[in-house]
């Protein structure tokens, strides 16, 4: 059950568009009710469903792709710096964690240029990965094994990456199944209050939110993207749980 919750809307999501006739990708174009009907502009709710899910997808994606990568770097430098480096690495980012995530959205989308809705996302996941990530590395580092490497000669970054790293691995795993639903949550969010793409965009948020004023007229224009948004967080969720459990020693 949890492979097909993630399966289905990630299917939908990412092949969707290559059963989308060719005009409807490049234009506009209006046609007659289809197997889910029509939305508030007259637009067949099925092609719009196969057009609206790959920005959401892939942004979240690679936000918190992204995320990971900058933010391990930082926690690791972080972790092994002098004191006084590592509080004017660590105090920005204090600064960003104390703004609500959803109010750092939208002002940083006010004033970023169009398209920077992904970057905005890293930002808001910053923060936290970076903590997550130097309180690991600094309790990983009094292990005796750690001590033993060093006491070998071993060089820093030896130690980081053939050690520290990998004994960090499963709970930067465990976060990131939960990180990269709230990016899917921050991303459609944006999306339904408008920020970061057009008002008439194919996007499955957006369309709840241009369609729920006829939502007694056609509910599939609102139900159709909603429960695939609720699929994909919820089969993400359990297949990551299920993920780590199998890994668990």
């Amino acid at each position: 059950m949890r492979l097909l919750l993630l399966a289905v809307p990630l299917a939908v999501a990412l092949a969707g568009p290559w059963f989308v006739p060719v005009e409807l990708v490049h234009g506009v174009s209006y046609t007659d009710a289809g197997l889910l009907g029509t939305d508030f502009a007259g637009r067949d709710v099925w092609h719009q469903v196969l057009l609206g899910g790959r920005s959401l997808v892939l942004t979240a994606v690679l936000a918190t792709a992204g995320a990971y990568l900058l933010g391990t770097g930082w926690g690791l430098v972080a972790a092994g710096a002098p004191r006084m480096a590592d509080d004017a690495l660590m105090r920005p980012l204090d600064v960003l964690m104390s703004v609500p995530s959803l109010l750092l959205l939208l002002v940083a989308a006010a004033l970023a240029p169009g398209g920077a809705l992904g970057w905005i996302v890293l930002l808001i996941h910053l923060p936290d990965i970076a903590r997550l990530v130097r309180a690991c590395a600094l309790e990983i580092g009094t292990r005796p094994a750690v001590e033993a490497m060093r006491l070998q000669g071993e060089s820093r970054w030896r130690i980081t990456t053939g050690f520290v790293v990998p004994a960090m691995a499963r709970v930067l795993a465990t976060d990131a199944g939960t990180r990269l639903t709230g990016s899917l949550y921050l991303v459609a969010a944006a999306s339904f209050l408008g920020v970061g793409v057009p008002p008439d965009a194919a996007d499955w948020a957006v369309m709840v939110d241009r369609n729920r004023g006829g939502l007694f007229l056609n509910p599939w224009a609102v139900l159709a993207p909603a429960l695939l948004i609720v699929m994909l967080a919820v089969g993400l969720n359990l297949t990551a749980d299920r993920a780590l459990r199998k890994a668990a020693p």
